[in-house]
């Protein structure tokens, strides 16, 4: 398993006006945009210097039809996305995106906990994730909060889904 197993590796942004939104996030906290030249999609690759931090990608109109609004996601580190998928359902949680290939990036999932919370699990297709800045770096993510109606139970669940001694 990864040095980063367990650890958020990736967000992103799914939004409404891709164009304004990179627009925003350049302005205002500084990211470099870069177009990731994903045959078939368009995507866009943040980075903090030389360090890709983030991706930005319009909502589709399947997305947009299930009622999904504009949001940041996070993606979990973990050793196998299949393995934890199934975990994860085991424990009441709902997938949204079952475990799914991204070529010649790495497998993904997209969840949800029984509160409706949702986050995403990834594993890339080689075993090291790029560095990452250190943390409190300006520009990069500096905390990761949940909101939940049942604080307690929600931690229980989170807990119970990610530490990979389970």
């Amino acid at each position: 398993m990864s040095a980063h197993a367990c650890n958020f590796v990736w967000y992103e942004l799914m939004t409404s006006d891709a164009s304004a939104a990179t627009r925003f996030y350049s302005d205002v906290v500084g990211w470099k945009a870069a177009d990731a030249g994903m045959p078939g999609m368009s995507y866009t690759l943040l980075s903090v210097g030389e360090t890709q931090i983030a991706g930005l990608m319009k909502l589709t109109d399947d997305m947009c039809a299930a009622g999904v609004p504009p949001c940041w996601t996070g993606y979990v580190g973990v050793a196998d996305v299949d393995a934890q998928a199934a975990r994860i359902v085991k424990a009441g949680g709902t997938l949204h995106m079952p475990p799914t290939d991204i070529p010649g990036v790495g497998r993904f999932a997209s969840f949800a906990d029984p509160q409706g919370a949702s986050l995403c699990i990834f594993r890339g297709s080689s075993d090291e994730q790029p560095p990452q800045p250190p943390a409190g770096t300006p520009c990069t993510m500096g905390w990761h909060e949940l909101l939940a109606v049942d604080g307690a139970k929600a931690w229980a669940q989170f807990r119970h889904i990610t530490l990979p001694s389970l």
